[in-house]
């Protein structure tokens, strides 16, 4: 099951990281709605209301929830830009996942994941190294720089794509 669950394992930051790697991971803000696009593109309505595993989310729930998450997301990124370590607000987001808005086509999100990254390329691309060093506060991790949540950001968007073209396979989609 937790394979199911965690396709690529258990978020790992790197406490350190190099331009480089930054550099990697702000290419991938911008390619991800695309993979997911590709990703799920050839699926169904019946597929896309499939849960990724037994008792998880549909695979539109999951497409939906990245949308919220990536909104939250980046602006928790704008605010520890623009204030001194602010409080970031969490979000009930199994109570999220039945609002009716997660029963609308799921192009609708994909669109939205497109404009939020290209915004939030937008901000990585002018970023100072000093600036991952600023933090905001999760009321679920702690504080946590701009580094950590940059990574945490990537790795949850291709988590989420993973969990799918999982499904995918184990269908034999």
């Amino acid at each position: 099951m937790d394979k199911l669950r965690y396709p690529l394992g258990a978020f790992e930051p790197v406490p350190s990281p190099t331009t480089e790697q930054r550099a990697v991971w702000r290419e991938a803000v911008t390619e991800m709605a695309a993979v997911l696009r590709q990703t799920v593109e050839p699926l169904s309505r019946e597929q896309l209301l499939t849960p990724y595993r037994p008792g998880g989310w549909t695979v539109q729930q999951v497409i939906h929830h990245m949308a919220d998450n990536d909104m939250n997301a980046f602006i928790r990124f704008k605010r520890a830009l623009t204030e001194d370590c602010p409080a970031a607000s969490s979000y009930r987001e199994d109570l999220w996942a039945e609002l009716p808005d997660y029963r609308l086509p799921v192009e609708a999100s994909i669109l939205l994941l497109e404009s939020v990254h290209i915004r939030f390329a937008a901000v990585l691309r002018f970023l100072q190294p000093s600036d991952y060093a600023r933090a905001f506060t999760s009321p679920s991790h702690g504080t946590m720089s701009l580094d950590i949540a940059l990574q945490r950001f990537v790795w949850h968007d291709r988590h989420h794509i993973a969990q799918i073209a999982a499904l995918r396979e184990n269908m034999q989609w």
